[in-house]
């Protein structure tokens, strides 16, 4: 794997409308801190002083504590024009699955995932191949695939750590087609939307218009398709109603003006800085307004476009003309791209600004958001495309809003094949609950909601009480007869997601299974 400089740490935050404002708030708090000193060297015995001290050091605490989150979670996000190849069986690098700190979401967007009709029809019946691949290399590490979409080619897929299902809600998808005059699926975007602990979160993968003198027409789509992709979520029901954006996908951008000769010096020469003024993506982030509420980190990395296949060469290919004659090489560009966007705090009316004057930090972000990007990079070890896969890793520092599940589910007392089991659960949050949500047995490791052991329904006859225990039971013949390590899943119909979920388990393997060699039988802990 061929990976340039990591980028610098870029950060930002919703605590603020631009970046001069996290610094306001820094001058704030050194203001209270300076007082609080003050009182200090003043203090003397008297009531009012020790008043004013504690008064001082409390504005100063409550004002750390709202600006800095108590939690971060890592994002890893993948985008890759594959260019209708079937993948590798192996997902190591392209996911880093060897580094120390695991993230906790996946995010991965697919371009150009095989579409023919036949093809496309038999992944509408089973799993495409990608994600299997993908699904398979992550299941085994703990995360399970919470949702997908996908539009013809565009494919987006979201996986986390089985720990964060709880927490994970109000999961919605949708997709905007933009080719053939928005009536074709080869070029749109696709979207899934979530409540991450409280916070509104959407990843938008996108494939734009192809070729170098379409820059305009991209931007469009991308503002179409901003301003028509919608959910049913009352406060959140456009894409630019999230707390947290992240946009990504071949976003097809060129860069313009220079001939292939400098294209090929420069990157060959690791001057790439030299070709930045000339992208056209960052050319129209200085040109639209919407465009510049996105942020990216450097282009510390070569170009992912176009290559021959199973090389690190840039394009040797002639292609032909419409009339059948030699026509130009494909210059090198950075047509992948992940950026992201924390929504700005509203501008201040005439109102506002009269109340400001007299108004304090009270009115600031209960629960802010701070992106930073760690990294920003291509991976060069993957050939199957003539484009190379983009790589960002990031740190989402928050603080929740909530940090209990919906449902608690547990089992009662020791689970053994071949023996009748109980479970009880308890709704600890008024939510849609219905008689049609169950509980499924999963192994651990399992895959998705649907990758249950066996399952049962919740009380039938009527919903439960805030609180309420509520026992049931599991027949023998439905608990599997291997064992092993498992956990309990609340799954909401109407939500559609996992609500709350066990610790993990032991289901002791039966006396049967045993018998017909299942299992090897344990004998004082030597398997005989």
């Amino acid at each position: 794997m061929e990976l340039l400089t990591d980028s610098p740490h870029v950060r930002s935050d919703s605590t603020s409308s631009s970046a001069s404002q996290g610094s306001k708030s820094k001058t704030v708090l050194r203001q209270r801190l300076s007082q609080l000193l003050t009182c200090i060297e003043d203090m003397s015995s008297d009531d009012e002083a020790s008043e004013e001290v504690s008064r001082t050091l409390e504005e100063a605490f409550q004002l750390c504590g709202r600006f800095i989150p108590t939690d971060a979670f890592r994002i890893h996000i993948v985008t890759w024009n594959v260019a209708t190849a079937e993948p590798s069986e192996d997902a190591t690098s392209l996911l880093q699955l060897d580094a120390q700190l695991p993230p906790d979401l996946y995010v991965i967007g697919l371009q150009e995932v095989n579409a023919t009709p036949v093809r496309f029809i038999t992944d509408l019946i089973s799993e495409d191949s990608w994600s299997h691949v993908f699904t398979n290399s992550l299941a085994p590490r703990g995360f399970v695939k919470v949702t997908s979409v996908r539009m013809q080619g565009l494919l987006l897929l979201l996986f986390a750590k089985q720990i964060h299902l709880p927490y994970i809600r109000n999961i919605q998808t949708t997709y905007t087609r933009t080719g053939v005059f928005g009536y074709w699926g080869n070029k749109g975007g696709v979207s899934v939307r979530f409540s991450f602990y409280g916070h509104m979160i959407c990843f938008l993968n996108c494939h734009l218009a192809a070729h170098m003198n379409n820059a305009l027409q991209r931007v469009d789509e991308f503002e179409y398709i901003l301003e028509t992709q919608d959910f049913d979520i009352y406060d959140t029901p456009q894409i630019r109603d999230h707390k947290v954006v992240f946009w990504f996908g071949d976003l097809n951008f060129r860069i313009a003006d220079h001939g292939l000769h400098f294209l090929r010096s420069s990157i060959n020469s690791g001057r790439l800085n030299l070709l930045w003024g000339k992208d056209q993506l960052i050319m129209m982030k200085k040109k639209e307004a919407f465009l510049q509420e996105f942020e990216e980190g450097p282009l510390n990395f070569k170009p992912t476009y176009k290559f021959d296949r199973n090389s690190d060469t840039y394009d040797t290919s002639t292609p032909k003309t419409w009339l059948g004659l030699n026509g130009k090489k494909r210059k090198p560009a950075w047509t992948d791209r992940i950026l992201w966007r924390i929504k700005p705090k509203p501008l201040p009316s005439e109102e506002d600004d009269e109340k400001a004057s007299t108004s304090t930090d009270e009115e600031q972000d209960e629960y802010p958001v701070l992106v930073t990007q760690d990294k920003y990079t291509s991976d060069m070890s993957y050939g199957v495309s003539d484009h190379k896969p983009v790589i960002a890793t990031f740190s989402l520092e928050l603080r929740k809003v909530f940090d209990t599940p919906l449902v608690r589910v547990s089992p009662v007392g020791i689970w053994s094949a071949g023996q009748d089991a109980l479970l009880t659960y308890s709704v600890l949050e008024d939510f849609m609950s219905s008689t049609w949500d169950w509980i499924g047995l999963y192994k651990v490791g399992f895959k998705t909601a649907s990758d249950y052991e066996t399952f049962v329904w919740v009380r039938e006859n009527e919903l439960p009480e805030i609180n309420e225990v509520i026992q049931i039971s599991v027949d023998k013949g439905q608990i599997p007869l291997l064992g092993g390590q498992y956990v309990l899943g609340y799954y909401s119909t109407n939500m559609q997601s996992i609500t709350g979920l066990s610790d993990s388990f032991q289901i002791l393997e039966s006396k049967r299974a045993v018998m017909e060699g299942l299992v090897p039988e344990d004998i004082n802990g030597v398997n005989k």
